[in-house]
């Protein structure tokens, strides 16, 4: 009898997912201001319970999630779980004025969600403004129990999360920029978990020390976190085995340096193999953008050998750490072979008859004077004030409500459903483009998807000011990269390069400098779903636009009601 029940919870258990083994994890977030000392100076930044980074969420698949956010900061906030799925729990996504309205200051809101179907390695973090520049940390996703890697179990787990950091105030930052129109201050340094590293000021007995031994094998979990810069990471005389990114496996491969475009996430394995000792990673810019200034600083932290001598590991007297090459700033050619080494492990079901064919244009603008502005508030090239957008659109976000409220209570007046499904003019989009092209027209206009709907996307980088390579972030879905490459997309000659075998599945995926990216997935999660260059300057200027997600049929395939909760504008 025994035997039978246990046969009969299995086969429950695997009709469903196991649901019911998940564990409820309940946090509490409080964001405030904390002194925090860097290069020398102390900054009031805003943190998530005193600390940067803030916590770590340790979680497993089929967990589910329940976080207080209480906001003690004079500035209004948000929480997005970047890269969950959030099936059904559109509400709990975070990115303000779009799923919800902000945190105001005093107030709070429990954020509730389940982690389905995903291992691996995401992160959470601010989505209001540019708070996002100090309020963030990383969320390790497990196998269920039982479950295990799809490869050797590490001795060691390790979170790297890339920063940004600048000798100011971040919403002084933006806030400025806002008001000349011009491009926003760099940052002064960049950070692995939060310490600049040897290289800058006042930083090195700071230092972020990572242990390793010989014979050891070593779970890296790296994040890039930074506000607005890809960036090449690398270990000194160590090279990494690839196993995962955007919490999803992948075929396992070798290389020296990974590159991540803001809101990335990348497993790599690595081996204790080397001499006992003390060997830099580093981790600098990579740079697309010809001619636009950019913060060329190394941050470092120390891979240590618990075995390495003892003068050695407390750096007295002996020699310094051994620094690793880094690519050229502007290397794109180890980008592009980075990224097309990823494979998922095994085929995979890719959409294949396509219900919605979209091609959405990405990149700058500037936008002419207006004519009641003094010329202190026009400080970009030529007396101009920088924007961007999709399609031609720079995406405006509402104020009064959130765009999933304004969907689900059939306000009107907040948003429009017309935002074009390819460009409104046809144009050499890598090439010389008239300057008459470099001046978007604002809106908050969404594009509406039927539920089950099969979508590929063509995201193509265009060379108005600069071209660039955008990390563009889906919200509410993963999608699978079929294709990339240079220049203008071609579908006559571009659509036999699709890899509709074993494609890498992700939620942020680098749109080639002078290039483009093919993306599909099936819109199997109602809501409203923004989709937006993970560069926060880029988002700021309105590179951006959303999906609705219409309701499937009954409950299951519906967006789940609202917190009651859920703040008010």
């Amino acid at each position: 009898m025994e035997s039978f029940k246990t046969i009969l919870f299995f086969l429950i258990c695997s009709t469903m997912l196991c649901w019911v083994n998940g564990e409820v994890h309940r946090h509490q977030f409080v964001i405030q201001a904390t002194p925090v000392k860097r290069l020398c100076n102390t900054h009031m930044a805003i943190t998530v319970n005193g600390m940067l980074p803030g916590p770590t969420l340790e979680v497993k698949n089929g967990d589910t999630l329940e976080i207080e956010v209480v906001n003690k900061a004079r500035y209004n906030a948000t929480i997005h779980w970047h890269g969950v799925r959030q099936m059904r729990t559109g509400w709990a996504d975070g990115p303000e004025f779009v799923t919800q309205c902000p945190i105001r200051p005093g107030g709070s809101y429990t954020y509730r969600f389940t982690i389905e179907g995903q291992e691996g390695t995401l992160w959470w973090h601010a989505h209001s403004s540019w708070l996002r520049a100090t309020v963030y940390g990383a969320i390790i996703i497990r196998p269920r129990e039982g479950g295990s890697y799809p490869f050797p179990k590490p001795k060691r787990e390790t979170e790297i999360i890339l920063g940004e950091w600048w000798d100011a105030n971040p919403m002084d930052v933006v806030r400025q920029a806002t008001m000349t129109g011009a491009a926003p201050n760099n940052s002064d340094a960049y950070t692995i978990n939060g310490q600049p590293g040897d290289l800058y000021k006042c930083s090195s007995k700071d230092t972020t020390i990572v242990p390793i031994d010989v014979g050891e094998t070593n779970l890296l979990r790296v994040i890039n976190a930074a506000l607005n810069q890809p960036l090449f990471f690398t270990v000194a005389n160590h090279k990494f085995t690839v196993v995962g990114a955007d919490a999803s496996y992948l075929k396992p491969f070798t290389t020296s340096v990974i590159m991540l475009g803001p809101g990335q996430t990348t497993d790599v394995l690595i081996q204790g193999n080397q001499l006992p000792a003390r060997y830099y990673m580093a981790a600098r810019a990579y740079q697309s953008a010809q001619n636009a200034p950019f913060d060329n600083t190394t941050t470092t932290a120390i891979l240590e050998y618990k075995s390495a001598p003892c003068p050695a590991k407390k750096g007295i007297n002996g020699p310094k750490p051994i620094m690793p090459s880094l690519p050229a700033y502007n290397d794109t050619n180890t980008v592009t072979s980075f990224s097309q080494s990823l494979r998922s492990p095994r085929k995979v079901e890719v959409p294949t008859e396509i219900d919605e064919s979209l091609f959405f244009t990405v990149g700058l603008g500037l936008n002419n004077c207006p004519p009641n502005f003094p010329s202190s508030r026009c400080q970009g090239p030529n007396g101009t004030r920088f924007t961007a957008s999709m399609n031609n659109v720079s995406f405006v976000f509402p104020q009064n409500f959130s765009l999933l409220q304004a969907h689900q209570h059939g306000i009107p007046g907040v948003f429009t459903t017309d935002f074009p499904a390819t460009p409104p003019l046809k144009f050499d989009y890598t090439g010389n483009v008239s300057q008459s092209l470099y001046q978007p027209v604002p809106g908050t206009k969404l594009y509406k998807l039927k539920y089950g709907s099969k979508v590929q996307i063509v995201l193509q980088d265009t060379s108005i000011v600069t071209p660039e390579n955008h990390p563009i972030h889906l919200h509410g879905y993963d999608f699978y990269i079929v294709a990339e490459g240079f220049g203008n997309f071609d579908p006559k000659t571009d659509t036999s390069k699709f890899n509709l075998v074993d494609p890498p599945q992700r939620n942020t995926v680098g749109v080639p400098v002078n290039g483009w990216a093919v993306i599909r997935f099936v819109a199997d999660n109602p809501g409203v779903w923004i989709m937006h260059c993970h560069l926060d300057v880029h988002i700021t200027w309105g590179l951006a636009m959303a999906f609705v997600v219409e309701n499937g049929l009954g409950e299951l395939q519906s967006l789940q009601a609202p917190p009651p909760d859920l703040p008010i504008c």
